[in-house]
């Protein structure tokens, strides 16, 4: 597996170890790969995977629905993750509502944040290249300075851990963009 995502689950893994979740509900499944490696370590009884299309070569077999509302009951999971997909959402402010609406106690997120147009642009650029081999759009709606983060803790979640920079990336191309990549993890307040 590339070191990108090696790097990710290493944080993860570190992360889930210390939560005590049933049900789990991986947000923009793609191959599984994630999925596969929560139900490998064994840290949920149950873990389902969304996404709005089914990939040909799948780690772990998803649920797919149309985008927007999730097909699932308030506070259905334990915990709710999302790695790199917020972003890809027509409306990344209304998503994040819908995973916290089906989470009751946890939200775990990967993705990424800027504050210049530079930064926007390098994403854009990663964003690029990482996915349209795959023919996922990217429409660019980053995280603008830490708004999503604000929303949460506006709307009952308190940010428990934040990593960033996060290392997903080494050598020049991780110095340049490192600072742009962040894993958070939020618990309800209330």
């Amino acid at each position: 597996m590339n070191a990108y995502r090696r790097r990710i689950w290493r944080e993860f893994e570190d992360i889930l170890s210390e939560l005590k979740c049933n049900r789990v509900l991986d947000f923009g499944s793609g191959d599984g790969w994630f999925a596969s490696q929560v139900v490998n370590a064994a840290v949920c009884s149950e873990l389902q995977a969304v996404d709005v299309k089914r990939r040909d070569n799948v780690h772990f077999e998803p649920i797919t629905y149309p985008g927007g509302a999730l097909p699932f009951p308030d506070r259905a999971f334990d915990l709710v993750y999302a790695v790199d997909v917020l972003h890809h959402c027509d409306d990344p402010i209304s998503q994040l509502d819908e995973l916290a609406r089906v989470s009751s106690s946890y939200l775990l997120l990967k993705d990424h944040t800027y504050y210049s147009t530079m930064g926007k642009w390098a994403l854009a650029i990663l964003d690029e290249l990482g996915n349209r081999r795959f023919g996922i759009p990217s429409p660019h709606h980053y995280q603008h300075a830490w708004s999503w983060d604000s929303h949460l803790q506006a709307t009952g979640w308190k940010r428990i851990r934040l990593i960033h920079p996060m290392r997903c990336h080494g050598g020049i191309l991780g110095t340049l963009t490192n600072r742009l990549q962040y894993i958070a993890l939020y618990g309800r307040s209330g």
